[in-house]
């Protein structure tokens, strides 16, 4: 569960990346200076010696965003590839084989996940868009100070936790409150995005339903657990896309570094929330299955629906990031 709030919380840290096509880093990049050149002994014009911290901090010559770009040209090959192979090649069962026997229950339980998943959508783009017509929430959810950042990781962990917590029962109650609250809370947070129009965020929106389409039908083609093996790169990938995240904070992305850093947060982090779906797919699958009809907690469609949601979010949110990019380098 706590794994859970650190990728919610990861929408937060996703945002402010969007901030920064405002002024393009494809642009900011391509501005790069050149290292002033000396004479050597022969006359011969040579490069001067630059210690590690001025190469890392020196422009950047734009090559970590081109490799960004070409792992998501791989990864999305590769997607392309695993549904062909486990759509024709693949001998396993799979879980869309395995729906045609499933009992009532799990359809109901599969089902109320992913409507809860669909208003979660919708909730958040609801808050999402009422912020933006608030000026004085708008300036409140898109400051960047180190106390807004803090208040705002800890209202998402308390909502999350508090939602976690509270056993799910049918019906509108309590954890119905509590989900609202949270889904609410992410699209605020979101809401600073509506700087790059609403042309490119439809666009974006659309892109993202493509891929979350095209992912889950690659989860429900392969085996039923072929994606629950990945956890740990997942938690190792989880760990560095996070730490890149927080270093955009910090560091400009015209130097090599924060190129580096801002490369691995949207390129890393798209690849990264895309294996995540595909896991996450699985694992609702997994526990609609295997939770017992009447055990002491019962299945719960809320918490599992957000898993997804988050996945989606965080997505979207890179989605549009290089769309961003692409779109103000070409004028």
């Amino acid at each position: 569960m706590s794994y859970m709030l650190l990728r919610s919380c990861h929408s937060f840290l996703g945002r402010g990346i969007l901030q920064e096509t405002k002024t393009s880093l494809v642009q900011k990049c391509g501005l790069r200076n050149e290292a002033p050149k000396v004479k050597g002994v022969f006359g011969v014009r040579t490069e001067p010696k630059l210690s590690l911290k001025e190469r890392l901090l020196k422009p950047t010559s734009g090559a970590p965003f081109a490799f960004g770009r070409a792992a998501v040209t791989a990864g999305s090959g590769l997607g392309l590839g695993a549904l062909c192979f486990y759509g024709l090649a693949s001998r396993q069962d799979a879980i869309i084989d395995k729906s045609l026997a499933w009992p009532k229950h799990v359809q109901d339980r599969i089902h109320a996940t992913f409507a809860y998943f669909g208003a979660s959508i919708g909730v958040a783009a609801t808050s999402a868009y009422f912020v933006t017509r608030t000026p004085a929430l708008m300036r409140l959810v898109s400051s960047n100070s180190l106390l807004a950042f803090g208040v705002t990781i800890a209202a998402l962990i308390g909502l999350g936790s508090i939602s976690a917590s509270i056993p799910y029962s049918p019906g509108f109650g309590s954890k119905q409150m509590a989900w609202l609250a949270h889904s609410s809370l992410l699209g605020a947070i979101i809401a600073p995005i509506s700087v790059v129009g609403g042309p490119l965020i439809m666009r974006a929106a659309l892109i993202t339903a493509g891929v979350i389409s095209s992912l889950s039908l690659v989860a429900v083609c392969a085996p039923s657990e072929k994606f629950l093996n990945i956890g740990g790169p997942l938690a190792m990938g989880f760990g560095l896309v996070f730490a890149s995240s927080l270093a955009t904070m910090f560091l400009a992305p015209t130097s090599a570094i924060g190129a580096s850093a801002y490369s691995i947060s949207i390129y890393g982090g798209l690849l990264l929330f895309s294996a995540f779906l595909l896991y996450d797919v699985q694992k609702i699958v997994k526990r609609a299955e295997h939770t017992p009809l009447y055990g002491t907690r019962p299945y719960d469609p809320i918490q599992n629906s957000m898993a997804v949601f988050i996945d989606t979010l965080n997505i979207f949110t890179r989605i549009l990031a290089m769309l961003g990019m692409g779109g103000q380098k070409k004028k």
